[in-house]
């Protein structure tokens, strides 16, 4: 049974064992809950770029910085439908589309993103969006569109938090989970390392994840990527240990989730990079670009892939998420039919969820 009652004070101790003993420990736990040689590739598309009015200190998208994102409006679903098709040709199972909003508003731009969910489902791939914040109309108006998985990560602890952005606050990136938590849409919520915080924040953010109930379906670690014009742009690169022991931590903590190692990867090595898959990592975002800063060439990836002996994951098969499916995927298979996904109920965990209050 998963755990939803953590303390900083138990994750601090995983995450100061001994570096072997910790990898040990976090790979057990990945085999028992996935198959160590997948990975799904996703593939990070910015439909709509600067000019946003928050001041998160890492992110070079907001107005008030003066970086050298150009600012453009919102893709056309032709656009976005290209760059779907592209990212399924190069091997990505799932596209996630970001916007530069502090929170979405209805009109014609949220109906043009509505239709580039429905365009991307049709293709037969996962389909995930961060938006800013959601209110529960919203949250359903894009489940039924289809949506697969919103993300809206948490950055780092409640404590640390403010010292990272003060035109939002914790609460409010929480409330919009549990506004997606109300759809049958899965939650990917994460945060950053390397932005000044101490290990006991890295430890409070997944307190804050772990804790909820049920716990995202997908965690992004990501490395600060210090952008010129930023608050953070002094920052060092965060060290690989420092990666490592923060996916293997996750993993751990939260051990049917997809762990993703996201931004930051231009400054792994190869050999860094196969650690963390080792550690529990089974996600990575391809393209040259996330959203504005760096990323590796999928072709790069593929090489590392067939390196590593790593399979890219095929859309709507993670092992991690309950079934739902009436028949087993066998059982189907022996009656000449194609297995359907449905998304994962969670009504009787929030409501245990809830009773526990």
């Amino acid at each position: 049974m998963t755990k939803h009652d953590w303390t900083k004070e138990e994750i601090l101790e995983i995450y100061n064992k001994p570096l072997m003993e910790l990898l040990y420990e976090a790979a057990t736990v990945h085999r028992k809950y996935h198959d160590p040689n997948a990975v799904q590739v996703s593939t990070l598309l910015s439909i709509k770029t600067g000019g946003c009015p928050e001041d998160c200190g890492y992110c070079p998208q907001a107005a008030r910085y003066h970086t050298d994102v150009e600012g453009n409006d919102l893709m056309s679903v032709q656009q976005v439908k290209a760059q779907a098709l592209r990212a399924k040709s190069s091997g990505s199972s799932r596209v996630c589309m970001g916007a530069a909003w502090r929170n979405v508003k209805d009109g014609p731009e949220f109906d043009n993103v509505l239709e580039m969910v429905r365009t991307i489902n049709k293709l037969d791939m996962e389909v995930c969006c961060t938006l800013g914040m959601l209110t529960e109309n919203q949250a359903q108006r894009l489940a039924e569109a289809g949506l697969y998985a919103y993300n809206h990560n948490l950055d780092t602890s409640e404590e640390y938090y403010k010292e990272v952005i003060s035109t939002r606050g914790f609460e409010d990136r929480l409330q919009t989970i549990d506004n997606v938590r109300k759809t049958n849409v899965t939650v990917c919520s994460g945060g950053i390392i390397g932005m000044g915080e101490e290990i006991e924040d890295r430890a409070g953010m997944l307190v804050a994840l772990s804790t909820l109930n049920p716990q995202p379906e997908s965690v992004p670690i990501n490395a600060l990527v210090a952008v010129d014009g930023t608050p953070m742009e002094e920052e060092k690169p965060v060290a690989i240990w420092d990666m490592i022991r923060m996916v293997a931590t996750t993993r751990i903590v939260m051990p049917q989730t997809q762990v993703r190692l996201s931004a930051g990867r231009t400054q792994m090595s190869r050999e860094g990079q196969a650690m963390c898959f080792f550690a529990g990592a089974n996600s990575i975002f391809a393209g040259d670009k996330l959203l504005t800063t760096p990323n590796p060439d999928v072709n790069e990836d593929m090489e590392m892939f067939k390196l590593l002996g790593l399979n890219p994951m095929k859309p709507f098969t993670k092992k991690s998420q309950p079934k739902t499916v009436e028949a087993s995927e066998s059982e189907l298979t022996s009656l000449g039919e194609k297995p359907k996904w449905t998304r994962p109920d969670h009504t009787i965990e929030r409501n245990l969820a809830a009773q526990n209050k």
